[in-house]
This record gives structure tokens, C-alpha cells and sequence, in this order.
């Protein structure tokens, strides 16, 4: 073959590479926007929050494409990845983490969101006490789960507080109790004081307003006063914890986050809490100050569509 019908040859061979290099840069430049507008606080930054866990399956095969078309280019797609692991680094699980304990003094906590309507608020109640936790706080209380949550735990958690939807059984004795509506209008949180190992914890419960397309304002009104609220709570040691309606990412969330950290997970698996059946998505969380380390697990407890958190905190 000639050089003059080489050429050619060499040019339709290019050519296609040269368009899967061009798909590449659009696939990196819009994952990377994607990433982004996770930030932008409202409808949008919600929906990029919910799916961003999920962009992992896309950039993995985004990556190994571009090292494949041409290894030299393959820094594009780093962008986007690099991009996603920066906005997922407090969320992603912690693969040497031990599982949470109260050995040594430490605090036990647990949380669920009982599902109102689904008869299984004692059987969730009586597994998360057989796993030891000295406070268990409840989310989307009816008067049946209300009731049997309360008949269930009187014996060993005999400090209890409930308001509306909300409610905290504690081993150790409550020091002092306040409802919350935080904005909503009616009481979806409370707020209590708690004589715990290694001196009092403000412990708050919040069980956000729900979150539907178009219709997110009432659940980002009552987080950012739980925000507010937080941030003027003096206490050394505070705990909130419940059904946020929000993961981790969510912009909405930026108030509490920046006043308190989300306790981590062990493993490998992002620790999902909702639907039960196949998590998806983790909108219950234990977030806290004041103690040095903390991990947490989730757990299926009772009927509920919700798995359980059991967070340990130490110190």
C-alpha cells in the first residue's frame, strides 16, 4: 500500500476515535455540572443530591472508556469523579470503621422512623432495646405506635417525652423537655436534656415535613430553623437525630451540617435507610458534637419502611 492510500486509511481509523474523544469531554463536562448544581440550594440541588450516590455506576464506565480510547486524555474524566468523591466525601462509609458500642462510658442512640399506620411500633421498639441503646427516639408516632412504643418500654427506658410525631425513650433521666415546630405550625420536633454517661446531652427529634415535587418549602423551612436553633444551643454535647426527608448531600441540610457532623458508617455499602425493602436512599440521620469518635449501622427493625440507625459516640 502507498503512502498516498495510507493516509486515508489512517484517517477513517481516526476518525472515530477522535468522536469517542469528543464523547467523552461532553460525558465528563456535563457530570461534572451535574455534580455541581448539587449545591444549589432548592428543588434542584435536592434532585442532584438524591441521584448523586448512583452517578458512581456512570463515571466508573466513564473512566475505563477513556483510558481505553486514549489513555492520554483519560484526566478528563478524573474531573468528574473527582468532582463526586469531593461531594460525597462525608457520606461515603468508612471500610475500617468499628461498629457502634457503648463500652467505656459511650453513648448508644437509636433511630427509626415506625411507618404511622404500620402496627409494628412495639415490635421496633422491643428489637432496638434488646441492641442496648440508652436512647431510642421515634419518628412518624400515631396514637396506636404511640401507645404501644410507650407500654413497651416503660420497664427499662422510663423517661420518655412525646410530642406529635416524635417522641424519646431514655434509660437516663431527663433533665429538662421542649416541643419544637420549628416553622411547620404544629410540633414535629422536640428538644431534651439528658443525664447521660459522661454529663448532659441536648438530644433533638425531628421528623421533617415530607418532600414532594414542587412542594419542598415546608421541609426546608423547618430545617433551617432546626439550624438556627442549633447553632444558639450552647450545649457541649448535642445530638439530633430522626427522619430528615433529606439526604446527606441536600443543600437544605447545610445549616445543621455546618454546625454538626453526620456520624459516619463502617463498610462498604452507603448504609441506605429508605425504602426498607430495596434502600435507596438514606434520609434518617444521627448527626453530633462534642464526642470524639462515633460510628453507626443500620438495622431492620419491626414492619416499618424505614431501616433503624444504631449510632455509637464516645468522649
Amino acid at each position: 500500500m502507498t503512502q498516498a492510500t495510507q493516509e486515508p486509511v489512517r484517517a477513517r481509523r481516526a476518525a472515530p476515535r477522535r468522536g469517542a474523544i469528543v464523547v467523552l469531554l461532553l460525558a465528563s463536562v456535563a457530570l461534572t455540572v451535574v455534580v455541581l448544581l448539587g449545591a444549589v440550594p432548592g428543588p434542584l440541588g435536592t434532585a442532584v443530591a438524591v441521584v448523586l450516590p448512583w452517578l458512581g455506576f456512570v463515571l466508573v464506565p466513564l473512566v475505563i472508556g477513556a483510558l481505553v480510547v486514549r489513555p492520554r486524555t483519560a484526566w478528563t474524566a478524573a474531573i468528574p469523579l473527582l468532582a463526586w468523591t469531593v461531594a460525597l466525601w462525608g457520606f461515603l462509609p468508612v471500610p475500617w470503621q468499628a461498629g457502634p458500642s457503648a463500652g467505656d462510658g459511650g453513648l448508644l442512640v437509636a433511630t427509626q422512623n415506625v411507618e404511622a399506620g404500620s402496627g409494628t411500633g412495639a415490635a421496633s421498639a422491643r428489637a432496638l432495646a434488646a441492641d442496648g441503646a440508652g436512647i431510642l427516639a421515634f419518628t412518624e408516632l400515631d396514637a396506636d405506635s404511640g401507645s404501644a412504643i410507650a407500654d413497651e418500654l416503660a420497664h427499662a427506658y422510663p423517661h420518655a417525652y412525646r410530642v406529635g410525631t416524635v417522641g424519646v425513650w431514655s434509660r437516663y433521666p431527663i433533665l429538662d423537655q421542649e416541643s419544637l415546630d420549628l416553622g411547620l405550625g404544629w410540633n414535629r420536633a422536640l428538644r431534651v436534656e439528658v443525664d447521660a454517661p459522661g454529663g448532659a446531652v441536648s438530644v433533638y427529634v425531628v421528623h421533617a415535613a415530607s418532600l414532594r415535587p414542587g412542594v419542598q418549602g415546608a421541609r426546608d423551612g423547618m430545617l433551617s430553623a432546626l439550624g438556627e436553633r442549633i447553632r444558639e444551643d450552647r450545649s457541649p454535647r448535642l445530638i439530633a437525630l430522626g427522619d430528615f426527608n433529606a439526604v446527606s448531600t441536600d443543600p437544605a441540610l447545610a445549616g445543621i451540617a455546618g454546625e454538626l457532623g453526620e456520624v459516619r458508617f463502617g463498610g462498604v455499602a452507603p448504609a441506605f435507610t429508605w425504602p426498607a425493602a430495596f434502600p435507596a436512599v438514606r434520609i434518617d440521620h444521627v448527626f453530633q458534637r462534642g464526642f470524639t469518635t462515633a460510628a453507626a449501622r443500620t438495622t431492620a427493625a419491626g414492619g416499618s419502611d424505614h431501616l433503624a440507625i444504631v449510632a455509637g459516640l464516645q468522649g
